[in-house]
Parts: C-alpha cells; structure tokens; sequence
C-alpha cells in the first residue's frame, strides 16, 4: 500500500511593522495653546506630518495614533482628513497620564501578526524615510531595538543640578567620541518591548525612551544613524528650523 501522503502544511503568514505615535503630551515648552503634536507646520498640524513619515516606509502597514485621553474623537477626524497612502491602516487610541503609558496603550492595541514595533515622536515630524527603513531592517536583521543617533557637535559637562540661573559644579566631562543624541523611530522585536513595558517601572530618575526601558532588561540596543531633519520640535526656535526645513523641501522635490 503506498503511504498516504503528507498534507500540505499552511504557510506561516507574514509578519507586519506597525508604528506607535504617542501624542498625548500638551508641550508646553512650545507655549500655550493647542497640544504640542496638534500645532502647525507649514499649515499641516505636525502629527500629520508624523504619521505620513511613518507611512512612507513600504514596510509600515499600520499607524497607531496615541491621542490626548479626551480627544481621540477629534485626533481621528483631523488624520481622515488627510491623505495617507492606502496600504497604511490607523487606529486611535486614548492615551495614558504618562508617556510610558501612551506607549503600553498603543501596544495593546496591535493586532497578533505585528512582529516589529516602532515608537516614534509625534514631535519630530521631519524624519526622513531612509532612516526609518534602516531601522525596521536592523530590527528584522535581529536587533531587538534599535535607536537612530547622531554623533554630537558639542563637548558635554556632567553636572550637580542647582536652582535655575544659579552656577552648577562641574562632576566630569563624558568622552564626546563614545556619545550620541538619540532620535526616533525607536524600533523593537514586539515581544522584547512588551516585556519592557510590563516589567520596567520607570521613575525621575530613570529611562527616558523605550529603548532605556529595554536596556534594563538587559536586551541589546544597537545605533543605526540618525538624520539631522529629524529634530524634535520642542522649542519655538525649533518649529522656526522646522518650517525652513519643510520650505526647502518643497521648493527641492515638490513635497
């Protein structure tokens, strides 16, 4: 009798990249007014620019929009007014009293099959493509995150913090050649970052991005460069440099 044979086994499906946008922060170093993410950029609110940075990856399928608690209603109808591409689903989600809690919101709301994880600032809107495919691919090449970052250009002080205005007494100086200033997208392994997030309790004194939180566990965080478009927007001379940048690229490419 000849033996029956095997069934075909079901093909595994593939994994997705999903970006977390956490966007629930008022920013008040930019003044009062609307939420730091909501304000204008060359008449574009700035988390929109976020979003379609995150969207012009082809490796991005999905955005997750972490919107201030009381007003995912508004968030949402302020990204279908826009134009994204259509390979890219969004969902909003309400957000957390802290950043961190933002962040674990946005995680839960991941569908099963999203395998790489990005975490990016609603407040760097400018961050070019190229930098966030090379972090998706280091991610995918095996890092379990991963962090863009640029060398720095000045000589860094350690201090003993004093009363604002007041001198503060020199501890050391860091070797600048072994620094670098971190950017986002942060990109994760889905599984190490959940772990962070369910076992790292960050304080004052602790992490401040995911990739800190990783760090704690021990996992490895490995650098990728960064771009210098990509920028925090945090300071109103910072939304000045933001608006030149957004000006020259449409002048350059038609952006």
């Amino acid at each position: 009798m000849s033996p029956t044979p095997a069934e075909p086994s079901a093909e595994p499906s593939p994994s997705r990249t999903a970006a977390v946008i956490p966007a629930a922060g008022r920013g008040v170093r930019l003044g009062p007014g609307a939420p730091k993410a909501l304000r204008a950029l060359g008449g574009t609110p700035m988390l929109i620019h976020a979003v379609r940075a995150m969207a012009a990856s082809r490796a991005v399928t999905l955005v997750v929009v972490v919107a201030p608690p009381d007003g995912a209603p508004e968030v949402k109808n302020l990204i279908d007014g826009h134009a994204l591409p259509e390979r890219t689903d969004y969902l909003v989600v309400p957000g957390g009293a802290t950043r961190q809690e933002s962040v674990k919101l946005g995680l839960d709301a991941l569908p099963e099959d999203v395998s790489v994880v990005l975490v990016h600032d609603a407040a760097r809107p400018l961050v070019p493509v190229d930098t966030v495919d090379a972090v998706i691919e280091a991610v995918r090449d095996g890092a379990p995150a991963v962090v863009p970052a640029l060398p720095l250009a000045d000589t860094v002080k350690e201090v003993e913090p004093g009363e604002p205005g007041m001198p503060e007494p020199v501890l050391s100086t860091p070797v600048r050649a072994r620094l670098r200033a971190v950017q986002t997208p942060q990109g994760f392994d889905r599984n190490t970052l959940v772990r962070a997030h369910e076992s790292v309790a960050v304080d004052g004194e602790g992490a401040t991005d995911d990739a800190g939180m990783v760090e704690r566990l021990g996992s490895k965080v490995v650098v990728v460069p960064g771009h210098e478009e990509a920028f925090k927007v945090t300071r109103p001379l910072d939304l000045v440099l933001a608006e030149a940048v957004l000006a020259r690229r449409r002048a350059n490419d038609g952006f």
